[in-house]
């Protein structure tokens, strides 16, 4: 059988962990490389184009250095053509039906080649996000309304109060969807208008990001009712809605907004160094190509158990190079009080977004205080 159209012949390069001693690994590298294009044996092919260009190849093998049990490193090429030009067709390609075996990882994607090129990615990144809300140098700051249950008219107050105290981005908690205490109709009004009035005074740009993660037919709805509201960002949890809905937002030259890329739902892929995806890889990496401008991740030390080496990771994905797609602010949250930013500064420098919540409302009455603190232990002369 031959192809109807001559294909593109470029590839791209992936890197996967595989558990195992080389040999084991060896045969794992084959099976990837068979599973996640014709998912059928080799020896029932056709001899010709689908062996020798579509099916993966194993470009290296490499005994991995890392701690813990026997693994192999394994670089992987794929041709471009098998990714179909779309996002969701190139994830399943990088880890479709190989994610329900034991001892495979998706590690890394490789910069080159001209399939990263193929998808716009991040509409602001870091450079684009800076130069809407006039922050050219400093880290960013975000907070969250929340919780869950309180009411619209409350959940705008506390917004207002965020925005008066100089918080770059004021975002939903992931939690607020259209439940009946504060329906997101009314939450995204109240809450993007209390943002523009208290920011107003201060002469800042500030965002308010309401969450529009929702069932698949009203994502986009309610990305444009926000954005009608006057809302300056959104947020989705693309765990839950699939990448390629992000991808869309971020595409949709009538929205224009920033997006931030909540990681709910997403926690089992990084839990395990012997399975799933790397945090480079899925907060970074995999976010960008999606049209993130922040990932949202947990620092290490808060109430989740990612570890230093995991946090530098995805970092580092949201600022290698990766084609042309824009860099992005890592925004590291979950559990962070303003006591630990200096070691935060420390260890992410400027170009990262932080991410304080349930810290700046502890005293109370003072919440533009705490918010002003906030801005000072990031501010530099």
């Amino acid at each position: 059988m031959k192809p109807t159209s001559k294909p593109n012949s470029e590839r791209f390069f992936v890197r996967y962990r595989l558990t195992g001693d080389e040999t084991e690994a060896r045969a794992k590298a084959a099976d990837l490389c068979l599973e996640q294009t014709v998912e059928c044996p080799a020896d029932i092919l056709p001899k010709g184009f689908i062996p020798d260009h579509v099916v993966g190849r194993l470009e290296s093998l490499q005994k991995s250095r890392a701690p813990g049990a026997p693994a192999c490193e394994a670089l992987v090429s794929f041709l471009d053509d098998t990714a179909g030009g779309e996002l969701t067709q190139l994830c399943n390609v990088l880890f479709g039906n190989i994610s329900l075996k034991k001892g495979f990882r998706l590690s890394r994607l490789e910069d080159g080649g001209t399939l990263w090129g193929k998808f716009k990615g991040p509409r602001f990144g870091r450079a684009g996000l800076r130069a809407l809300l006039g922050e050219p140098h400093r880290p960013l700051l975000s907070t969250a309304v929340k919780p869950m249950g309180l009411p619209a008219e409350e959940l705008a107050r506390l917004a207002g109060r965020f925005a008066a105290g100089g918080i770059d981005l004021i975002k939903d908690d992931h939690g607020l969807a259209n439940q009946p205490f504060a329906s997101f109709a009314e939450r995204a009004e109240r809450c993007a208008q209390a943002v523009r009035k208290a920011a107003a005074p201060t002469g800042r740009t500030i965002l308010y990001a309401p969450n529009v993660t929702a069932p698949a037919a009203e994502v986009h709805a309610r990305a444009r009712l926000a954005k009608k509201a006057g809302a300056g960002a959104l947020l989705i949890c693309p765990g839950l809605t699939g990448l390629d809905a992000m991808r869309a937002l971020a595409d949709d030259d009538s929205l224009g907004l920033p997006i931030l890329a909540h990681p709910a739902f997403l926690g089992s892929f990084v839990t395990s160094p012997d399975n799933g995806i790397s945090p480079y890889a899925l907060f970074g990496q995999l976010m960008r190509l999606a049209g993130a401008d922040a990932s949202i991740f947990p620092h290490s030390g808060g109430r989740f158990g990612f570890s230093l080496d995991e946090c530098r990771e995805v970092a580092d994905g949201c600022g290698d190079a990766l084609g042309n797609l824009k860099r992005i602010f890592p925004a590291p949250g979950g559990g962070m009080s303003l006591q630990r930013l200096p070691e935060l500064l420390k260890f992410y420098g400027n170009e990262v977004m932080f991410l304080v919540g349930a810290d700046l409302v502890r005293n109370g009455s003072d919440i533009e205080k705490n918010c002003e603190l906030y801005r000072r232990l990031v501010e530099k002369d």
